[in-house]
């Protein structure tokens, strides 16, 4: 059975979709078959892996209003082993059109149960808002991953975002764990990136991933060539970043 991970910040700009993609593309590296669902309106995960969101007739929007099989709309990459859920932008109204819908929180969680067993890993790039998309993420997910970026205002909002995964576990989704938080943009010769990482691990109690995700132009730029960063400059100090995180999270043995 896959592991579902959700990796979730209303904060936008943090660095989650390119953890989210580059985490996908280390696990299938390692051996793991992976399903990426694109739950971001702005399709930067599709987008990134290669898939022309643009050209597609349906994505996981229709998904979500049982309007297509989940499978019908599952994209191969170029990566065998590395399959993506793509967004498209009609996935803008869904945070609309699912209020009206009956067990409109379960929807993802009841669509990922139909190709669970296909998978080791399932990961969710969730959009940068607590509206329904993030709690659909968050009640279909075992474990959430929290990508936060080592800067003056990192920590502003987190506890908003706490609280939503608390609501999220205490009356939808009890077994729903915090897997950690991974440092993004990290800067090693600058004293507050460490000040970030120190109230971090004050705030998260041995759930800070070791790995530090640096600052790194390689990785802003891999997204426009539609490709993972392990694919666009595997040598580069994103790429081994990315790398020891994937075998971080192995090493967990969640699966």
């Amino acid at each position: 059975m896959g592991h579902i991970i959700a990796i979730v910040n209303q904060k936008g700009g943090v660095g989650k979709t390119t953890t989210t993609v580059n985490l996908g593309a280390y696990l299938v590296e390692a051996g793991k078959t992976v399903l990426l669902v694109d739950l971001d309106p702005q399709a930067n995960a599709t987008s990134g892996l290669g898939v022309e969101h643009q050209k597609l007739e349906a994505g996981i929007y229709e998904a979500l209003l049982g309007q297509q099989s989940l499978t019908s709309v599952i994209q191969n990459t170029s990566k065998p082993g590395y399959n993506v859920a793509p967004a498209t932008v009609s996935l803008a109204g869904a945070g609309i059109e699912l209020v009206t819908i009956e067990n409109r929180e379960f929807r993802l969680a009841l669509m990922l149960e139909e190709v669970r067993s296909e998978y080791d890993y399932i990961i969710i790039d969730g959009p940068p808002s607590l509206g329904l998309l993030t709690i659909n993420s968050l009640v279909a997910a075992d474990s959430v991953l929290i990508p936060i970026q080592s800067e003056y205002y990192a920590l502003e909002g987190l506890g908003q975002l706490l609280e939503t995964i608390n609501l999220v576990r205490d009356n939808l989704k009890p077994s729903l764990e915090i897997m950690g938080t991974v440092v993004t943009m990290f800067d090693r010769r600058n004293k507050l990136s460490g000040a970030v990482l120190e109230e971090l691990k004050q705030f998260f109690p041995g759930k800070v991933f070791e790995t530090l995700i640096p600052r790194s132009v390689k990785l802003a730029e891999a997204p426009s060539f539609g490709k993972s960063i392990l694919d666009y400059d595997p040598k580069s100090s994103g790429a081994k970043a990315y790398f020891a995180l994937a075998e971080e999270i192995i090493a967990l043995e969640i699966i």
